[in-house]
Formats: C-alpha cells, structure tokens, sequence
C-alpha cells in the first residue's frame, strides 16, 4: 500500500538510531532493583534481547517489545522493518513467535491512510513469521513511532543467550552493516536509490531462519544488531559471556555504498554515542581503517544476527546462512578467555 507522505518530514532521528545511548541506560539501569524467580531463565541482569520463562521441562515463554520513530520515507516500508525489528529479538533467542501486538503513537492532525499503511507493512511481517496479530494500544503523539509487543516460545536447552559464548567459539555475521549511515545519506541527498532499496530490503527480512538455523546446530552464544551498533552489542555478549572477543574489521559485510558514504562523512549522531560506550573496553589497532571503524559503530535497524558457533561447527552453519537469506553472512571474529583489560579487540 502506498501513501503520498514522507515520514521522514516528522522526525529529527528514527529507527533504532532514536534510542537512548547505552552509557546513560547502563548507569541509570544499575539502580533499578533486580528482580529474581526460580522461572525466570533470563532476566534483566545482562542486557539481553528478551526475558524467558519457564513454563514446563520443555516449553519456555520469550516475551519482548521494540518501537521507534521513522526512518524511511514510506509508512508501508516502516511498518515491514519496525515490525522486523521487533520479532527479531525472539528469534536472537532461538525462538519462534506466536503472538504480537501493536505499539502506536501517531499525530492524528495527519491522514489516518498513513496509519493504515504502517500497520499493514507490520501484519504482513507478523504473518511472514508465522505469529497471530490480536491486538495493541495507541496513543495520539507528535511523532509517528510504532512497534510490536511480541511472544514466542522456546525450548529451555534451545534458548541463545548474549551469555551463551564459550570461549573458541567462532563469530558469524548474518547481514551487512551500515543501515543507518545509507540512511544518513539518504537524508542529505547522497545515498543513491539502489543502495537505498539494498539497505531497507536488508532491513525487512526476518532473522527467523538464522533462528531455526542456530537451533539446528545447537547454538548457545547469540544476539541481534541493533541500535548500539556492532561492537555495542558485542560488548555487552563479551560482558555476559566473560569472554575476550578479538574482531577482523576487514572480514565484515558492508551495505552497498556504506563504505563511500563514510568516507563523505555520512555519519549519524549515533556512531558518536556508541563509540563513548565501547571505547574505554575495545581496543583498537592503530591501524584500522577509520571508515570501518565507524561502520562498526553505525546503529543497525533490523540488524543480523551475531551467532557464535563452535569452530568445528562454523563452515557448516555459515554455508546453510548462505544458501538460504544471508548470502553476506560472514566468520567476523573469534573468542578466548578473558582475563582482564579490554573485553573486545578490532584488528
């Protein structure tokens, strides 16, 4: 469904660049008491994509939430990837949804079709991933922001975890980077449209096969990449797991365009805030390329799934990636025991 409004009109940052940086949420979250439950598989205690709870020996509840603002021009497109977004941090667990339900805040001094496209774009994706839409909330806002409140089940011994890497396990990345710099672009007018449609097609497929994909191989170490970049999201694996990850910033998939367009000095405000949270626990080589070291930190909007696998597991796994969605799934690192100092190293 196409509506003749651009979304973009209504916002300053959108997508998961708009969350609050990790540094600030980290800091105010440590005062907040932790809650714990003998049924509670994963909790608040290490940051990860969704809570778990145990519901018998072999079935288990994920339950998480995900909205943001526009960050493309067309209400249907945002409804796909913000609905996207959203299951994706089931199946970053190894699970499968079953029920969603709406997240809306939308100006209603603007035409209610608008509305109706978003919503839309996010039922077809619910429907893709195979879960039931039964309801949700709105609220009369200033500016459009829309998500899911999503369910899914898993089984206990098949939950992926931000603290499930061991230390050997070999990193794979399912997608390409740079979502938010082609969208920076685009709003300056440099990121040409081919690059532009690569980046939002990127962004509207599900990470549910990677999930069936981990759970045939019996992973254990996963997460999602979303709006505090790769090395935010790693960092917080490396700190859940207690593990050194060591990253070949050469090795990882880049977006069509990213890379040039980082060069131009394309880069949202938000690489910025990832990089005060990353930097005083990553090491960086002297060498690195710049561009690629911004890459690293550039906020992912439905971003790929970061898998760790034993090394005797990866070609394998990395090869199925391949052959079915992920065609840019790439080996991006390595884990070790960590000792003290930096828990990250890019090379």
């Amino acid at each position: 469904m196409k509506v003749n409004f651009d979304l973009l009109t209504t916002v300053e940052q959108g997508g998961c660049s708009a969350k609050i940086p990790a540094h600030l949420l980290d800091k105010m979250l440590s005062k907040i008491p932790i809650l714990k439950n003998e049924n509670l598989l994963v909790g608040t205690e290490t940051h990860d994509d969704g809570a778990v709870w145990k519901i018998s020996d072999d079935k288990a509840l994920i339950q998480t939430t995900d909205f943001f603002p526009p960050m493309c021009s067309d209400p249907y497109d945002f409804g796909q990837i913000a609905a996207a977004n959203a299951l994706s941090d089931i199946f970053a667990m190894g699970g499968e949804v079953f029920l969603a339900m709406n997240l809306v805040m939308f100006p209603t001094r603007l035409d209610m079709k608008i509305l109706e496209a978003i919503l839309l774009g996010g039922a077809e994706k619910i429907k893709e991933a195979g879960a039931v839409l039964c309801g949700g909330h709105t609220i009369d806002d200033v500016t459009p922001k829309y998500g899911l409140s999503v369910s899914g089940f898993v089984h206990p011994e098949e939950i992926t975890s931000n603290s499930g890497v061991k230390e050997g396990d070999v990193l794979i990345l399912t997608k390409a980077l740079g979502t938010g710099i082609i969208l920076a672009g685009h709003k300056v007018g440099e990121t040409k449209d081919l690059f532009l449609q690569e980046a939002l097609k990127s962004m509207k497929l599900l990470n549910r096969e990677g999930a069936r994909l981990m759970r045939k191989y019996k992973v254990k170490g996963a997460t999602d990449i979303t709006g505090f970049g790769f090395l935010g999201h790693a960092l917080k694996m490396a700190r859940a797991s207690q593990v050194k990850l060591t990253l070949n910033s050469s090795a990882f998939p880049l977006l069509s365009g990213a890379y040039e367009l980082t060069e131009l000095g394309c880069l949202p405000g938000a690489c910025f805030k990832n990089l005060m949270y990353v930097e005083n626990e990553t090491s960086f080589s002297p060498h690195i390329d710049y561009n690629l070291k911004m890459l690293l930190l550039d906020a992912q909007t439905s971003g790929g799934l970061l898998i760790a696998v034993p090394e005797d597991k990866a070609n394998d796994l990395l090869n199925e990636l391949k052959a079915s969605f992920y065609p840019k799934s790439s080996l991006v690192g390595k884990a070790s025991r960590y000792a003290h100092g930096p828990y990250i190293s890019v090379e």
